[in-house]
C-alpha cells in the first residue's frame, strides 16, 4: 500500500510539472496573424531580413521567449510600401520580420544564432533559394552599437567555423523604419500548409531549424 501511495504521489508530481511547463510555454504562444503586441512592457525588438518572410516569420514564432513576429518591409526609403512595390525590387526594401521577444527568456544573441545558422542562407547575395532580387537579400538591422557589435562578431564567428562553404554576405544596417506587410501575409505558413511554395521551399527550411534548435522551441 505504501508503495502504491508513493507511486501515485510521484505520478501527480510529474503531471503537475508537465502542466506547469505547458502553461509556461503557452505564455509565449500567440496567433500568428496578429500585429505588434499592444503591451510592449518588458519586450525588446529585433528586425531581420532573410528572404521570403513566410518562412522566417514561422521560424522565429516557434522560439521560446518570442511574443510575436510580424512580417513586413525594411531597408528602403519609401513609406508604407506595398507587396507589389517591394516585389518589383525598386523600393530598396527587403522582406523582413520584426521580432518582439522577452530578453529575460531569450537573448538577442540567440536570435542571431538562429538567424545566421538556421534561419536562412546568409551566403547568397540577393537570393534565397528560388527567390532572387534585392528584396530577398540578407540584412541584420541594429538599434544600438551593442547590437551592431554582436551582429559583426556573430558573422565573424560563423565564417571562421566554416559552417558554410562561402562567406556571409549579410548587410549590417542601422534600423530606420519597419512597415508591416498586408494582413494576408501574416501567419501565412500556418494558414496555407498546402501552398506549393510552403511545401517545397518553406517547410524544409523550418524542419532544418527545428532540428538545429530543438532545445529552444516552445513546448507544445
Amino acid at each position: 500500500m505504501n508503495q502504491l501511495r508513493i507511486y501515485l504521489l510521484g505520478l501527480v508530481l510529474v503531471l503537475t510539472a508537465c502542466t506547469q511547463n505547458r502553461s509556461d510555454a503557452q505564455t509565449f504562444r500567440r496567433a500568428t496573424t496578429g500585429g505588434a503586441p499592444k503591451n510592449l512592457d518588458g519586450l525588446a525588438v529585433a528586425t531581420l531580413a532573410g528572404g521570403c518572410f513566410w518562412c522566417t516569420e514561422e521560424i522565429f514564432e516557434e522560439l521560446r521567449g518570442v511574443k510575436q513576429v510580424v512580417s513586413g518591409y525594411a531597408g528602403g526609403p519609401e513609406k508604407n510600401p506595398t507587396y507589389e512595390q517591394v516585389g518589383s525590387g525598386r523600393t530598396g526594401h527587403a522582406e523582413s520580420i520584426q521580432v518582439y521577444y522577452d530578453p529575460k527568456v531569450i537573448s538577442y544573441q540567440t536570435l542571431l544564432d538562429v538567424f545566421f545558422l538556421a534561419g536562412h542562407d546568409p551566403t547568397t547575395l540577393n537570393r534565397q533559394g528560388p527567390d532572387a532580387g534585392t528584396q530577398y537579400r540578407s540584412v541584420a538591422f541594429y538599434r544600438t552599437p551593442q547590437e551592431k557589435q554582436l551582429i559583426e562578431a556573430t558573422i565573424k564567428r560563423v565564417d571562421a567555423s566554416k559552417h558554410y562553404s562561402s562567406p556571409i554576405v549579410t548587410q549590417v544596417l542601422p534600423f530606420t523604419a519597419f512597415w508591416p506587410a498586408e494582413g494576408y501575409h501574416q501567419g501565412y505558413y500556418r494558414l496555407h500548409p498546402d501552398d506549393p511554395y510552403i511545401q517545397s521551399v518553406s517547410t524544409p527550411k523550418i524542419e532544418k531549424f527545428r532540428k538545429a534548435f530543438k532545445d529552444k522551441l516552445v513546448v507544445e
